[in-house]
């Protein structure tokens, strides 16, 4: 069972399992981001809420649940934290349950964003203590807590990833790639936070994949597995990157208000997940330059979200006021 299928790293994963020969089942809510154009048409694909147990119990019996299930956007935990903690804390509660009663392999998948804010020439390791710095962070952070308490007490066969910022094909255009490549193709303002110089690493989703899957087959319970690139960026470096690639006008750039409580540089340590044979195979340039020219050649897939009534309310109170300014 892949909870949260229908999104972005989740529909991913499902057609990677999906070719692997594996037997699949998606559970998915189907809020804003998850999308049923993201799965090929033979899946069998349920609706339902993980935090609900009734939802959850409808898929029957399974070997492995792997929990792509999440709120996941910072900006709108801002707004709005209460279906966060719901979602990821609760929602992880309830699918742990089930695991224990299935005897199910579980395998949660979570961010780097737990660790906070990461200092220059530090990167973050598994047994670092979690220094959430939003509602998201936050409430995956509780999430991970969750599954290591289910493992010590319960014995649930169970494994965490965090993995870093993760960009490519059919990422909903609120995060900064794919807002950044669609404005910019419309010739819309690119609204980057303070200066921009914040820190990410960039970790393209087939990688990220690859590397939950091995987690999921050879990884060991209570243990928590770092996936990143290793490949730093700051973010106006990346927005230079689509201008030039795009051709579009530099002029675009509006630096805005930063948001609150946000986070400088995040850096992890991969060296747990390496020795299991794992190693990122999409250079930075090479991947993100992929990925917009996707979005340049997919209009189909996002201009219908970008005009939706959500996003849009979603995009004019994020931004709308910053922009004015």
């Amino acid at each position: 069972m892949i909870t949260g299928g229908a999104g972005f790293i989740g529909s991913h994963f499902v057609k990677r399992m999906l070719a692997a020969g594996d037997d699949v089942v998606v559970l998915d809510k189907f809020t804003y981001a998850g999308n049923p154009a993201n799965l090929p048409g033979e899946i069998d694909c349920r609706r339902g809420d993980i935090a609900q147990r009734e939802a959850v119990d409808q898929i029957g019996s399974v070997d492995a649940i792997v929990n792509f299930a999440a709120e996941t956007h910072v900006d709108r935990s801002i707004l709005g934290p209460e279906e966060f903690v719901r979602t990821d804390v609760l929602g992880t509660l309830v699918l742990l349950q089930a695991a224990e009663e299935l005897s199910a392999r579980f395998v949660q998948i979570s961010t780097d964003e737990v660790y906070g804010d990461v200092e220059p020439g530090w990167s973050s390791r598994e047994d670092d203590p979690l220094r959430p710095s939003s509602p998201y962070s936050a409430s995956k952070a509780g999430g991970d807590l969750q599954v290591l308490a289910a493992v010590r007490t319960y014995g649930v066969n169970a494994s965490v990833t965090r993995g870093s910022n993760t960009y490519g094909p059919n990422q909903f255009p609120e995060k900064i790639l794919p807002l950044f490549a669609t404005n910019a193709l419309d010739g819309a303002p690119l609204p980057l936070y303070g200066d921009g110089r914040q820190v990410r690493d960039w970790l393209h989703v087939d990688d990220h994949c690859a590397a939950i899957e091995l987690v999921l087959r050879q990884g060991e319970a209570g243990e928590v597995y770092n996936v990143g690139a290793n490949d730093e960026r700051e973010n106006v470096e990346l927005t230079q990157l689509i201008l030039d690639h795009l051709g579009a006008d530099p002029a675009l750039v509006r630096h805005v208000e930063d948001r609150a409580g946000h986070d400088r540089r995040y850096s992890l340590e991969t060296t747990k997940v390496r020795g299991l044979g794992w190693q990122p195979r999409h250079a930075f340039e090479e991947g993100i330059r992929s990925t917009i020219d996707w979005y340049r050649d997919n209009r189909d897939w996002w201009e219908p979200i970008k005009r939706s009534d959500d996003f849009r309310a979603y995009y004019d109170k994020q931004y709308a006021a910053r922009l004015s300014r």
